[in-house]
């Protein structure tokens, strides 16, 4: 038997990500999310690097539960924490990093081309790559305390 070569971030990742701007409004969040089938969406400041997340969750608790007319509303103002890994970086560690801050995505980005946001890595990108043992993991510190 051979031993598998050890899987990157880039390996399980799902390329192809696009950004909302900063600028733009929760409503055309909200309308790219639908389009791309999608619920969550890095966001991109002016220089075109990553800023946050915004998930579709955060539109309808923040903004629409709230009385807000997501238009009036620019994604970036709900950027929150951000939390990403460089694309060499082991699978192992985007499972320790989505564990540790208990989150569900997980930015890609690619340090040594200029620091640019390559993919995301998601719960589905786990199920598909990691051992059960290791989505057990996953699914025990992440949804404990949700």
């Amino acid at each position: 038997m051979t031993r598998k070569t050890k899987l990157t971030a880039r390996d399980i990742m799902t390329g192809g990500v696009q950004c909302i701007g900063a600028h733009q409004s929760l409503l055309d969040a909200a309308k790219m999310m639908r389009d791309l089938n999608v619920g969550c969406l890095p966001i991109c400041g002016d220089n075109n690097r990553l800023t946050g997340l915004i998930t579709d969750r955060d539109i309808v608790v923040q903004c629409c539960a709230e009385g807000i007319d997501p238009a009036t509303v620019q994604a970036g103002s709900l950027a929150g924490e951000l939390h990403w890994i460089d694309a060499g970086s082991g699978a192992d560690e985007a499972l320790s990093l989505m564990e540790e801050h208990q989150i569900k995505r997980l930015p890609v980005i690619d340090v040594q081309q200029g620091h640019q946001l390559v993919g995301m890595i998601t719960e589905a990108n786990l199920a598909r790559n990691l051992s059960d043992a290791q989505i057990a993991e996953f699914a025990t510190k992440v949804y404990a305390n949700a």
